[in-house]
């Protein structure tokens, strides 16, 4: 199956929308081997399965910002229903609802291809945490710095001659 669909081809698929990542009912279709129409029949008779934070429906708004970014949504941008977005815990589900081999293999794939995404998201994360920390420490050491130059430059100037006392000294 690996061989089939490269993860790559999956990556592609998934969106980042409402602050989630998912994919979305066409492309999941294509990728189980099943009309959309039957995928979304199959969701709807199972509908319990699937709260929201397994699936939604896209608004208009949303389905009008991704047809013209991604040539991909051509079809979609006359279609009068509206996309179905599936979370990673969606697309688990549907491999139950679908029940056929084809569909339950290609879950795993996909799944592990949400798996490698958050990891790489993660390690995106803890890098920007650790350059913002050394941020801090370097604009901390920088005033440390400066002050480590003014002593500097005031050791390196030539001390002033002492000056003559005016008056008689023994």
């Amino acid at each position: 199956m690996k061989e089939l669909v490269p993860l790559e081809k999956i990556e592609q698929k998934i969106f980042f929308i409402r602050n989630q990542k998912v994919m979305l009912d066409k492309d999941l279709a294509e990728l189980f081997g099943v009309p959309t129409k039957q995928l979304n029949r199959q969701v709807k008779r199972n509908i319990e399965r699937f709260p929201r934070e397994f699936m939604f429906q896209l608004t208009r708004q949303e389905r009008d910002e991704l047809v013209p970014n991604w040539h991909q949504f051509k079809t979609m941008k006359h279609s009068s229903t509206m996309p179905y977005a599936f979370t990673e815990h969606g697309v688990a589900m549907l491999a139950t609802v679908l029940n056929s081999a084809n569909a339950i293999k290609m879950s795993i794939i996909i799944i592990k291809t949400f798996v490698k995404l958050r990891e790489i998201i993660s390690t995106h994360k803890e890098l920007t945490q650790k350059l913002e920390a050394l941020e801090r420490k370097v604009d901390k050491h920088d005033v440390e710095i400066q002050a480590i130059f003014e002593a500097i430059k005031q050791l390196a100037m030539p001390p002033e001659p002492p000056k003559r006392s005016i008056g008689f000294h023994t």
